[in-house]
């Protein structure tokens, strides 16, 4: 029988009721022939409560403990989802991480798939059962022990299972129709994408739009699994939603396909470096060791120290999210008391966003940058850092402006026209 992967995120099954509807769903797809396997998120909110339990708990958690701990929503919503589905007459029953098993690394709370090993599923498969139903987010690591993801986890769970499974197709069932050419809270007249490249989706999901998380973007790439998203809440066909597919698949891709933005940034700028071979490593390694997200990063035209011209310095200029500024500025001090770098101050400016443009089409179109600054320039928004990839241009500004930067862009590359 032909496979098809669906997941339920959070909200998806946030009660009794949308249960029943996202099972609805999954029987639907029984019946035009399907044999499913659908991958499940915990209730909306649970794993946010079950983290805090822990965190008032032990402060300093195990993490193993952790695992184990917030894993169990999932579990939950996947024996709920099952028994939904046989009260529908639907053979079905539900499968934790370590019953399939899903293999992975010992990393506790952020493991990553090492395999996804099918024979207990196939065997139920070949009993007779039409639906497994898996909790996502999960898996089980070389010692015996429940590991997590991250968040997003179920995301990554249901491409793997793709992939490890050659589904014809995973659908991403959600609280949106679809994938967007910005974010419709910020501009009214973004527009629903029938399809979109995967590059294009991985830059727009690492640039800030959270419909899917980056990993299970970059798997898909990968492994070449066609995704489609699509809403839980509404009827939907074959036609629904957005597909995240090849580039072969798209006829012929606006130059720009989204914008995203991303508001929790910071611009960190070390003033007065000394300019000499290794500098960069010797300032990005510990960054690096500490966990820092750095993005940007921008280094100024050399020139001699006014103390002492035959030394020369510069300045360097990078961006992570604000959350992440104290952890930075400790390692950067800790690198300085060492001895491995030297600087007069630490410039923090946590009041700016980035802003991007993305498409595939940039490769083959001039003129994206010009056009992109000039809509900025009209609207009087200065441009702090700008940083570039073969189908993205990206912005740093002040923070104030970024909607107004959002719907000048979409408004400037026409995103609301289909063609």
């Amino acid at each position: 029988m032909p496979l098809l992967v669906m997941k339920f995120g959070g909200t998806s099954v946030a009660d009794l009721t949308r249960i029943k509807n996202a099972a609805q769903k999954v029987k639907r797809e029984i019946e035009r022939g399907y044999d499913v396997i659908v991958i499940v998120s915990a209730m909306s909110g649970k794993t946010n409560e079950l983290v805090g339990w822990v965190e008032e708990t032990s402060p300093l958690f195990d993490a193993r403990e952790y695992d184990a701990i917030v894993s169990s929503g999932e579990n939950v919503t996947a024996g709920l989802m099952a028994l939904t589905l046989q009260e529908m007459d639907v053979p079905a029953r539900s499968w934790q991480g370590w019953q399939v098993p899903i293999n992975t690394t010992a990393t506790h709370s952020s493991a990553r798939f090492t395999s996804i090993e099918r024979a207990n599923i196939d065997a139920k498969f070949s009993e007779g059962f039409k639906v497994a139903v898996v909790a996502g987010f999960q898996g089980l690591s070389p010692e015996g022990r429940i590991t997590t993801l991250g968040r997003g986890g179920s995301d990554t769970t249901a491409v793997a299972f793709s992939a490890a499974f050659q589904a014809e197709r995973c659908d991403i069932y959600t609280d949106v129709d679809g994938i967007y050419t910005t974010d419709p809270r910020i501009s009214k007249k973004a527009r629903k994408l029938d399809r979109i490249a995967f590059e294009e989706m991985l830059e727009l999901a690492s640039l800030g739009a959270k419909v899917l998380q980056t990993r299970s973007v970059e798997l898909a790439m990968r492994f070449k699994v066609r995704l489609r998203v699509l809403s839980s809440f509404e009827d939907t066909d074959e036609n629904s939603g957005t597909l995240v597919c090849d580039e072969e698949e798209i006829m012929e891709s606006k130059v720009v396909s989204g914008v995203a933005y991303s508001r929790d940034e910071a611009k960190l700028t070390l003033v007065t470096v000394e300019d000499r071979p290794g500098i960069a490593a010797a300032i990005f390694g510990p960054l690096a060791k500490a966990g820092i997200n750095v993005d940007m990063i921008v280094q100024n035209i050399s020139e001699l120290q006014e103390a002492d011209k035959t030394r020369a310095v510069t300045d360097m200029t990078f961006s992570c999210p604000t959350s992440q500024v104290a952890r930075a500025r400790k390692a950067l001090e800790e690198a300085a008391a060492q001895g491995h770098i030297k600087y007069d101050t630490l410039v923090e400016d946590n009041d700016v966003a980035k802003v991007s443009v993305v498409g595939i089409g940039m490769r083959s179109h001039t003129g994206v940058a010009a056009r992109m600054f000039s809509a900025l320039s009209a609207e009087n928004v200065n441009i702090k850092v700008i940083s570039t990839s073969e189908i993205k241009i990206s912005v740093l500004i002040d923070r104030k402006y970024m909607e107004l930067a959002v719907q000048a862009l979409h408004d400037a590359f026409e995103l609301d026209k289909v063609s």
